[in-house]
């Protein structure tokens, strides 16, 4: 087990694997480029609304067993908040109907056979059509392997995966939507309780990590670029680090783990396969109090924005594989995306709301076959660095979840 550990990173994979290596005992380096850590996954103080916003609308679930005993490692569990039942709330905002789905907590999904639980025109019969998923071939999408229309598909499975998968759900990787599917009903219904953080993403996952590792004498270096990895070939082992400050050079008894954007990755280790296509999140945030009784997380279906949150002073509405939309002018962008909000929340179209917009173009990797395919795994050819980040071989699209189990494994090798 090495004595240092040097985490390049301090998103969500950078953190959990500090965390997970502080708590077995091992000293702690941590690096991230910017001014700031959470990567992804971080709130920020906006100065057009004067309010401290998130960078998007991320989903957690209550199935997300990583992600819990993340958030109960730093202190945070009571940051994550959610309603009791595990369930969604619907809304075709082209019909303008709205439904809720509410799910058994039992492994057996008995909530499919009452009809006032189960999606509004499917029969029982009809949710056998996601058996084929459960056992996906690599290399195959979900067209290619379930049938993808009706009302099932266009009600339930095609919204909650463009959520998750952040890709069209036809296109996407099968073995990415049946590993998914295993997991929840290995677990349950509860698996699908929805989950937010109750004062924004950096109370829940970020910050209290940093406290918890600088309290236990984690040097965290922010404003740290990486510059170049040495190696050396003849140990196989990594020699040293060049940041923009200096050289360190590496002990024998110290380690790298890596947890940058997999463009960042492939920069710094030679010859190390990375995802090539990825696709864009937008979240659109509106300065607005929601209204009383107003049902949220929202899966909205038939509209431009596809995933409703409410929060005090706030309506957030995310838009999954983005592509196109990026082109729009913001103003018609906040226009399209208000018409959805307005509709979901009984609110009038007009005028629109102060709004802001938090876009990435790169936001995660494109859930295809082809490019799960191309995921590296968190161990290398060198004995002291390791990999982590949700465009790792985690057998999970790039989620949080993915994020936290990354670097825990990471993490892990490093410990063995």
């Amino acid at each position: 087990m090495p004595r240092l550990v040097h985490v390049i990173g301090a998103g969500l994979a950078g953190l959990a694997a500090a965390v997970r290596l502080q708590r077995r005992g091992v000293q702690i380096a941590l690096h991230e480029a910017a001014g700031q850590a959470g990567g992804r996954c971080r709130s920020y103080y906006d100065r057009a609304l004067a309010a401290t916003l998130d960078s998007g609308n991320h989903v957690v679930l209550a199935g997300h067993a990583e992600t819990l005993d993340y958030v109960r490692e730093i202190g945070a569990v009571d940051a994550l908040a959610g309603p009791d039942e595990p369930g969604f709330a619907f809304m075709d905002l082209a019909a303008r109907s709205r439904w809720n789905v509410r799910f058994s907590r039992s492994r057996l999904p008995l909530w499919i056979a009452d009809a006032n639980a189960r999606v509004p025109d499917t029969r029982t019969i009809d949710y056998l059509a996601v058996l084929p998923l459960l056992f996906a071939k690599p290399g195959r999408s979900v067209a290619q392997t379930m049938q993808c229309a009706g009302p099932l598909w266009e009600r339930l499975l095609r919204p909650l995966y463009l959520a998750v998968l952040n890709i069209e759900p036809r296109e996407a990787s099968a073995e990415l939507a049946g590993a998914m599917l295993r997991e929840a009903l290995s677990i349950g219904g509860e698996a699908f309780r929805p989950l937010t953080a109750r004062h924004g993403l950096s109370s829940a996952f970020i910050d209290p990590a940093l406290r918890m590792l600088q309290h236990g004498g984690a040097a965290i270096r922010l404003d740290s670029p990486l510059q170049e990895i040495v190696y050396d070939d003849a140990s196989q082992r990594v020699a040293a680090l060049d940041f923009d400050s200096g050289r360190v050079l590496l002990g024998a008894d110290e380690a790298v783990l890596l947890a940058v954007p997999s463009a960042a990755a492939a920069a710094l280790v030679p010859g190390l396969p990375t995802p090539q296509r990825h696709t864009a999140i937008v979240t659109l945030h509106f300065a607005i109090e929601p209204p009383t009784g107003l049902a949220t997380p929202m899966v909205l279906v038939n509209g431009t924005a596809g995933w409703l949150n409410a929060s005090t002073g706030r309506l957030a509405a995310t838009i999954h594989d983005a592509g196109e939309l990026l082109l729009l002018a913001p103003e018609e962008l906040a226009r399209r995306v208000w018409t959805d909000v307005a509709a979901a929340a009984s609110l009038p179209a007009d005028p629109v709301p102060a709004w802001q917009i938090a876009s990435d173009a790169q936001a995660v990797f494109a859930a295809t076959p082809q490019e799960e395919l191309r995921r590296p795994s968190a161990r290398t050819r060198w004995n002291n660095l390791t990999l982590a980040g949700d465009w790792t071989a985690t057998g999970l699209p790039a989620t949080i979840e993915g994020a936290i189990r990354s670097g825990r494994k990471a993490a892990d090798l490093l410990l063995s």
